[in-house]
């Protein structure tokens, strides 16, 4: 088939020509055509659904600090609040008036952290016979669970009362071994229990500080103690992970803890009372997110809960669809205003409030902001991906613990490097999300009034950042 091109039109022998302009003014008379009666109204019911959420979540925010504010100030510590004695030694019963705690360690070929865990668990400071740690291994590397099995034999020889417990499935993942941890005859001579995950250290005084909490107040199920992140200044992204995780601790379960004693257990550093535990229902593994599903079972059952934020274990490290959808689209539709207080005011004021947690990294807030706008897409992605049930939604995916940083500090051996392939480095819904504000910026700036394009060229960069995968750790298939 022959084609010819002169002055701008494509002829085709036994067709028609074809004129570029033409069908540029073709599709802008098609854009004209369902503007005004689709494109206009469906984008002014998004705008004020957005816009409406963004003030709840601001009421919500001011609410928060409000609740903050009042406990700082006069000093409203969960030892005012519910009562709060030191373990005391009895000279007629001895050891034996003290609780018997199991602590339990749920890990998964945890090669770098397992000795640090381990032995943190096995330093906890409450006499040796009222203890027992049970280390949980669903490791699928033979290597690694014969050095975990080591360790435990390594304490076991030390005198500590320690237990180590496999399974023939990973069925359930953490969920199913904890709720499988439970079933051993020893565990029914135990009040409580805490949990700990391979990458967390719990101080020596933890059991002291936490269990008093629940021998005197019969109806507190669970103490929550706060994350403290070890690795929290290796990079730029940890600071950012810190800012978003430490707003969640230090305001939203604190503001929990306070005004109606619930928030959602962590599914670590926390320790429950095994007959509230049992009460509501024990483990499910239902679902990937068990720690909630529990919390939410135990506090209909009338439990109560309480977070100590300054009992701290070391561990490891709406907004989408408002700024990274619809406002990008309104620079099409100048019909379609978006108010001052809405764009910017409020969420101005709502990331401020955000920062409070971590102080020390209010300099980084812009990068944040971008930051937190693409982790927002996976979350949208996972919740549609939650609800239908789809792709590998039951699976647990865990992660390799321990910073390049701290590998560093201890000695240890650099990671071994893996070849990554190109397709597994770019992921291609970040990039057309970039690509999409990147067109939007370009459109506001040529043809836009209200400078848009500031924030979305900056989105979209933060988007191709993370789309040809210069963000985080690149897990091979293989």
């Amino acid at each position: 088939m022959e084609q010819i091109a002169a002055n701008s039109r494509i002829i085709i022998p036994g067709s028609f020509q074809v004129s570029q302009d033409d069908i540029t003014g073709q599709i802008g008379l098609i854009w004209q055509q369902i503007k005004a009666p689709l494109i206009v109204p469906l984008l002014k019911v998004m705008v004020i659904l957005c816009l409406a959420m963004s003030l709840m979540l601001f009421i919500e925010r001011v609410y928060m600090g409000i609740v903050i504010v009042f406990i700082k100030l006069f000093r409203r510590k969960p030892e005012k609040k519910y009562k709060w004695e030191p373990m005391k030694d009895d000279v007629e019963l001895g050891n034996s008036a003290y609780p018997m705690v199991l602590v339990q360690i749920p890990m998964y070929n945890e090669k770098e952290v397992y000795q640090l865990s381990i032995g943190a668990a096995c330093g906890l400071s409450w006499p040796a016979d009222r203890i027992i740690i049970q280390v949980l291994d669903d490791s699928t590397d033979p290597t690694i669970k014969s050095l975990v099995q080591i360790e435990c034999q390594r304490w076991a020889s030390k005198g500590v009362n320690i237990k180590y417990e496999i399974r023939d499935n990973r069925n359930g993942y953490k969920a199913g071994a904890l709720k499988e941890g439970m079933k051993h005859s020893y565990v029914k001579q135990c009040d409580f229990v805490a949990i700990f995950d391979a990458d967390f250290q719990p101080e020596p005084d933890f059991l002291w500080r936490s269990v008093p909490f629940l021998v005197n107040n019969p109806e507190i199920a669970l103490v929550q103690a706060r994350w403290k992140f070890v690795n929290s200044d290796e990079c730029l992204m940890t600071r950012m992970q810190e800012m978003s995780l430490d707003y969640h601790f230090l305001v939203e379960q604190e503001v929990g803890s306070a005004t109606y004693a619930f928030f959602g257990f962590n599914g670590t550093a926390g320790v429950w009372r095994i007959s509230a535990l049992n009460e509501a229902g024990g483990w499910k593994d239902r679902t990937t997110v068990e720690d909630m599903d529990l919390a939410v079972r135990a506090s209909l059952k009338g439990w109560k809960f309480v977070y100590v934020g300054d009992l701290k274990i070391v561990a490891h490290l709406v907004t989408f669809i408002f700024y990274c959808v619809v406002l990008p689209a309104t620079v099409f539709v100048p019909e379609v205003e978006v108010p001052k207080w809405g764009a910017v005011y409020i969420p101005s004021i709502i990331t401020i409030l955000n920062s409070v947690g971590t102080p020390r990294s209010f300099h980084l807030l812009i990068f944040w902001i971008l930051f937190e706008n693409v982790m927002s897409l996976h979350r949208t992605k996972a919740t549609f991906i939650g609800l239908l049930e789809a792709g590998r939604v039951n699976e647990w995916v865990v992660t390799e613990k321990l910073g390049d940083a701290l590998k560093t500090k201890l000695g240890g051996k650099a990671p071994r490097k893996f070849r990554i392939r190109i397709g597994e480095r770019i992921h291609l819904l970040e990039l057309a999300v970039g690509a999409y504000l990147s067109f939007c910026g370009c459109y506001d700036m040529a043809f836009g009034k209200n400078r848009y394009f500031i924030f979305l060229f900056m989105q979209s960069f933060a988007f191709i950042i993370a789309g040809v995968g210069y963000v985080g750790t690149v897990v091979p298939t293989s």
